[in-house]
């Protein structure tokens, strides 16, 4: 689709005369088809009442807020399901995060703790510079719910030797 009022373009993919899509396919792909998302809240409430540790970071206020859950088995993060209001980029870096820290049965907590963003904008084969702050919500997010996993366990082992 072009508006060429002003020469505006508004690109949607299929004209190869037009400017191009300026993600990656990979974040062009975790976009459009997200893995792991709560597409609705009583999804995510349902999922809530079994999730090992939550996390949230963000301000509904600025609009950008991201929330995480996590299940845990064996030090390793077992499942990793998400939710945001964010753009393009923050759904798709989320969307890689998930998968990264699930594939090859889980990644060890502290390996989580140790990612940055760096490391999902690579596995998304870049993200334009202006978006890269983005990429952080979601390991943030992450890094929250390992720690309230953390704080949860420590607590329940509290209770064990009371």
């Amino acid at each position: 689709m072009t508006n060429n009022n002003n020469n505006n373009q508004i690109n949607d993919g299929k004209n190869k005369n037009e400017q191009n899509w300026f993600y990656s396919e990979t974040v062009k792909e975790h976009f459009f088809n997200p893995r792991n998302i709560f597409k609705t809240d009583s999804e995510a409430v349902e999922y809530a009442k079994t999730a090992d540790g939550i996390g949230m970071v963000g301000s509904p206020a600025c609009g950008d807020m991201m929330k995480v859950w996590i299940k845990v088995k064996d030090d390793r993060i077992a499942e990793c399901k998400w939710q945001t209001f964010g753009c393009a980029s923050a759904i798709a870096s989320t969307s890689v995060m998930s998968v990264m820290v699930t594939e090859n049965g889980g990644m060890k907590l502290a390996d989580a703790m140790k990612l940055k963003p760096a490391d999902i904008v690579k596995k998304l084969e870049n993200l334009p510079e202006r978006k890269i702050h983005c990429s952080v919500l979601g390991d943030q997010a992450l890094k929250a719910a390992i720690k309230d996993y953390e704080k949860k366990k420590n607590n329940q082992e509290k209770n064990d030797y009371s």
